[in-house]
């Protein structure tokens, strides 16, 4: 008998059984490319909340969306920076993510900050995706893969070898 998700495999999200359902749709419309999308976007539109933005990102990573997974990723950094009424200034943000690296919520956005590099880099906007991947850098937390990034993006491209 094949193993079904349950919203109690996540108990530390909150979200509403009918968002559940369109999320569990998705998944199981995996194939259904254009039916699984539907299901992501009624679960945007009916609940826009971070854990929604979490599993947006992740579908759209996977289903190879770069333009859907950085709008969704920008959505999960937003979403946590108002949250927690943090500023833009980057300057001024990052003491504040020092401090607090081990608070989940600092965790969420830079991983949701940094995997908007990656996306950004994905889609050719080279300048962005290293301004961010310098950024995450600084917060000296390897495991967010701002090295990775800013190593391939500082490689010698085949013509300048």
């Amino acid at each position: 008998m094949p193993q079904t998700i349950s919203q109690k495999a996540f108990p530390s999200c909150d979200l509403p059984v009918s968002t559940w359902d369109l999320l569990l749709a998705a998944v199981q419309h995996w194939e259904d490319s254009q039916a699984s999308d539907h299901y992501i976007q009624q679960a945007i539109a009916k609940n826009a909340e971070v854990d929604v933005f979490v599993s947006a990102y992740r579908y759209y990573f996977y289903k190879s969306n770069a333009p859907m997974a950085l709008k969704m990723a920008t959505a999960v950094a937003d979403a946590v920076r108002e949250r927690e009424q943090w500023p833009t200034d980057w300057q001024t943000l990052k003491p504040i993510l020092l401090t607090r690296l081990d608070d989940s919520c600092v965790r969420l956005y830079i991983s949701a900050y940094a995997a908007s590099g990656l996306l950004q880099a994905r889609l050719g906007d080279f300048e962005i995706a290293q301004n961010i991947a310098e950024q995450v850098q600084q917060l000296h937390a390897k495991e967010f893969g701002a090295d990775i990034l800013l190593n391939i993006l500082s490689a010698p491209s085949d013509e300048e070898e």
